[in-house]
């Protein structure tokens, strides 16, 4: 399962997560990934429904791919119901780039360890996802891995309240998402929601996740 994967997306990442922030960046601006649901077309539409003024902030998270006895797992969290942004929603351990990363692969691993406790050395990156805009203002860079996990994750309890895995199979029905709509700030606004039990996943979680289903789909 690990080949077949490593193989499908090599042969369709959108590029390597050991770039330069500042590669990636300047791709990004240059050809906004407007393909994936619910992200921004670009930049300026951020700008123009949300009145923001300065740059969009460059974020990177990891998805995490884990093989289970079961089968292949996607790694995800629950975040507090504290945060003052996104509090209670479910996400993938990542965050905003710091002054010291120098590519996405080093922010999505910073991040993801600060969060849950991975060291780095368990995580097998595999490549990066297509962009996702979101309307709080940052551009997230998603990277692909597998993760060799620990007995037992430690959670940064002021951001995480909970870790959790939703099976590989769950994620690639594509019967299993719907479409949900928002208005905000007068605009009418789409995006995924892919339900798993007591969760709901939905916005730019499930957006990585169904272009992570079309790439193994290809």
């Amino acid at each position: 399962m690990r080949d077949v994967i490593r193989a499908q997306l090599k042969a369709c990442t959108a590029g390597d997560a050991g770039q330069a922030w500042s590669e990636v960046t300047a791709l990004a601006e240059k050809e906004p990934n407007s393909n994936l649901p619910g992200s921004y077309k670009a930049d300026g539409d951020t700008v123009k429904i949300f009145g923001f003024t300065g740059p969009i902030t460059p974020a990177a998270v990891l998805v995490g791919l884990v093989e289970r006895r079961q089968g292949m797992t996607v790694l995800l969290t629950r975040r507090t119901e504290s945060l003052s942004s996104h509090s209670g929603q479910i996400s993938f351990p990542g965050g905003r780039i710091e002054q010291a990363d120098a590519t996405p692969m080093g922010t999505a691993l910073r991040e993801t360890e600060e969060e849950i406790g991975l060291a780095p050395a368990r995580v097998e990156i595999l490549g990066r996802l297509a962009n996702y805009v979101v309307g709080t203002g940052y551009r997230i860079t998603p990277v692909v891995g597998f993760v060799d996990p620990p007995e037992r994750f430690v959670r940064d309890e002021r951001e995480v309240a909970e870790i959790f895995e939703v099976p590989l199979e769950v994620v690639m029905k594509r019967s299993n998402y719907r479409r949900e709509h928002m208005r905000i700030k007068n605009v009418e606004r789409s995006f995924l929601v892919l339900p798993y039990g007591e969760y709901r996943i939905w916005g730019a979680t499930a957006s990585i996740l169904a272009n992570l289903r079309d790439k193994l789909s290809d």
